[in-house]
């Protein structure tokens, strides 16, 4: 028999907006062994060959910082049903790790990241397309918590990036893109009615693409 396309959702949104969180309720909405997920952030170019002090100047908010060219790729072999390896990012050293994550279609696959829709090649391969809103201040608080609890970092230079590439990069690049998306969810992760939206979204997608409920 002819194996049914997985369904691709592509959440986007500025950094700290609760892009995973409302992954993360959609997946549990949805069964979550029924969903495969891709990080955008695993994508980041390996800066190995630069000194450490370079790597944490470099710009990770422009999209010339992710290999686009192998998560569209990968994103196309997902919609085809096959399997892929999906890098493993080391955020502290700036690096890929040797090992890779193999990552198998379901039903549904849902890729996030801050420039998901920036670039055409990427838009083109989802079916559906969520942007994850948030208050500036909001996500900058997130923000602060995520990278000194999960990266190590310093208060002082989490908010130096901020200033200097962060901001910069989101008025020119993520916040533009929100154009491209079929719904907004505003208020963060934790918007509840909106989550129920996209679930009952991608349910009849999926029903009429042939999936038994």
């Amino acid at each position: 028999m002819e194996r049914k396309r997985p369904l691709l959702i592509g959440i986007a949104g500025g950094t700290g907006s609760g892009k995973s969180t409302v992954a993360r309720n959609v997946a549990a909405a949805l069964g979550s062994n029924e969903v495969a997920f891709i990080e955008m952030d695993a994508y980041y170019w390996d800066l190995a060959r630069m000194p450490l002090d370079e790597r944490h100047r470099a710009n990770f908010d422009h999209p010339a910082a992710f290999d686009l060219e192998l998560l569209a790729q990968h994103l196309e072999a997902l919609g085809e049903g096959r399997t892929v390896e999906m890098p493993v990012y080391d955020f502290r050293q700036h690096t890929r790790a040797p090992e890779s994550r193999r990552v198998a279609p379901g039903k549904v696959v849902v890729v996030d990241g801050i420039l998901l829709f920036a670039e055409e090649r990427l838009r083109r391969v989802l079916d559906v397309k969520v942007f994850v809103d948030a208050d500036a201040d909001i996500r900058l608080a997130r923000r602060i918590q995520r990278d000194v609890a999960e990266r190590g970092r310093s208060l002082e230079s989490i908010l130096d990036q901020y200033l200097t590439t962060v901001q910069p990069m989101h008025l020119q690049f993520v916040e533009p893109s929100k154009r491209y998306a079929d719904i907004i969810v505003p208020r963060g992760g934790h918007n509840t009615i909106a989550v129920e939206m996209i679930v009952a979204k991608i349910q009849r997608r999926l029903a009429a693409a042939g999936f038994a409920q």
